[in-house]
């Protein structure tokens, strides 16, 4: 498999394309009015305390308070052997351990989310490529994804002639076959960081930022730039000189896989993806066959729905309905990544009657899903013939990212009919009746109600009154405005219900 990364980045926004064979698997985008606040490190300030919730609220300088939860307080920024001990005890103690006014060191678990602050813990640590360091902590953990046991020893072997006996570190699964001095020289970076870090504890004036770590360049060679990355392209000169000189501290061997872009034409136009960024709000997405599948995200829940389409098979409907879901299995796990989907999902696959036509299809999905970076989770079919998969949300979604809340619909997807419209208002004239006999109205509406009610006059033929509907197409589809033709005084909120 061909991986590669195109890196487009302008003024006002900078985005990042992950193609596995020339398609599109993910991409990442970053706002200049929403730039990602996830392992940046504040001082800030307790404004809040809830024992009933077991939380704190952190004023860290952003326009919401952040929640601080009893189990993410460290006991090693809590002052005090009795303080330190209610830690083990119920959530209810958190006012006996923090209190308003309190300074407090915290880091960013989640970004904040619609009317949600940040989620933010007391047990700072360091992501790197290779090592996450954890100040006042001791273990070693291993990724799970390493599952050699020689190789484990030999990384832990190295760590512990490595660290000091106050630092933990967490190895990334980028790590393996990593040599000695690789891991030496990212231990010696991560620890100046930290001493850095320590002394803005100390002297910034809280609330404030004390380290932000989600540069661009930092980022992409931490999280997404590795070995198995064939090549990575990228627009703009002074990022690229950025990646190379971090590379060149930690993975030096990388350096020539990045090029620089110098084309006229714009970088995601020239690799297509431009195209497919247009098509990811879709709610249908077409499958090779001809069948398709609907993807419906609600705030609970994303709904996957399979269909067959125009596809009708060769041979049997057996085969149609095993090679449809095979195709939406695939196509499913690459928009879930791409969408950046999270959350509770579920997957309605068309009905199979055979246990392997099942496991074929469960096979597909869970394999694809293996190549996602968040951390989730495939059950297998449930007795009504669903599949659920559970993944853990990394930053916003790409419809929240790029869209907002219709002031039409507020959120729900749909509008009132034209005849539901034209009910409404045949209801407000019935209401109104009785005070503004014989009155001549003037009625302001959508062209697409208008049009239904040219088609349909019957609908007020036992309105006395002389009615005038006039277009606006300024207005809202559901909405209407009623005024007196004599006076041009409005009569809409007078007579509402």
């Amino acid at each position: 498999m061909f991986c590669e990364i195109i890196v487009n980045v302008l003024s006002f926004e900078k985005r990042i394309a992950i193609l596995e064979d020339n398609k599109l698997v993910e991409l990442f985008a970053e706002k200049k009015e929403s730039q990602l606040l996830v392992s940046n490190i504040y001082k800030g300030i307790i404004r809040n305390v809830l024992p009933g919730m077991g939380a704190a609220f952190v004023d860290i300088g952003l326009s919401r308070t952040a929640f601080l939860h009893f189990k993410d307080i460290s006991p090693d920024h809590i002052k005090g052997i009795k303080k330190k001990s209610l830690l083990k005890k119920d959530s209810s103690n958190i006012s006996k351990v923090l209190s308003v006014g309190d300074e407090i060191t915290v880091q960013v678990k989640k970004d904040p989310l619609g009317k949600k602050g940040a989620r933010v813990t007391s047990k700072l640590s360091l992501p790197g490529k290779f090592l996450v360091y954890m100040p006042n902590s001791e273990k070693i953990a291993i990724s799970r994804k390493i599952s050699s046991t020689a190789e484990k020893k030999r990384i832990k072997t190295i760590l512990e002639k490595l660290k000091e006996s106050s630092v933990g570190l967490i190895v990334r699964t980028d790590t393996e076959k990593i040599s000695e001095e690789d891991f030496e020289q990212e231990y010696t970076g991560l620890e100046k960081t930290w001493k850095l870090i320590e002394k803005q504890i100390k002297h910034a004036k809280a609330p404030a930022c004390i380290y932000d770590e989600n540069d661009l360049s930092f980022s992409l060679i931490r999280d997404l730039f590795s070995s198995s990355v064939d090549r990575l392209v990228i627009d703009d000169k002074k990022i690229k000189n950025k990646i190379i000189s971090r590379l060149k501290q930690i993975t030096p061997e990388l350096v020539e896989r990045i090029e620089l872009y110098q084309e006229d034409s714009p970088i995601f136009d020239a690799y297509g993806i431009e195209k497919e960024i247009e098509t990811i709000f879709n709610s249908k997405v077409m499958l090779p066959s001809g069948g398709n599948i609907t993807i419906q995200q609600t705030e609970a829940l994303v709904a996957i729905d399979v269909n067959t389409g125009s596809f009708t098979g060769v041979d049997n409907y057996d085969d149609t309905i095993e090679k449809t879901n095979i195709e939406a299995a695939y196509e499913s796990a690459r928009q879930i990544r791409l969408r950046d989907l999270c959350g509770i999902m579920v997957i309605d696959f068309i009905d199979m009657k055979k246990e392997i036509s099942k496991n074929k299809v469960f096979s597909v999905l869970k394999n694809s899903l293996k190549h996602d970076r968040a951390r989730n989770k495939v059950f297998p079919f449930s007795p009504l013939g669903l599949v659920e998969i559970s993944r853990k949300r990394t930053r916003p979604s790409l419809l929240l990212t790029y869209s907002e809340q219709c002031p039409y619909c507020n959120g729900t997807g749909r509008l009132l009919s034209r005849d539901s419209v034209t009910v409404h208002i045949s209801r407000w004239l019935q209401r109104a009746k009785y005070f503004i006999k014989k009155e001549p109205l003037r009625i302001i509406v959508h062209k697409n109600v208008k049009n239904y009610i040219k088609e349909n006059p019957e609908i007020f033929s036992d309105i006395k009154n002389n009615l005038e509907f006039v277009i606006d197409n300024q207005i809202k589809f559901d909405k209407f405005k009623v005024f007196s033709s004599k006076n041009n005084i409005e009569l809409t909120e007078t007579y509402n219900s």
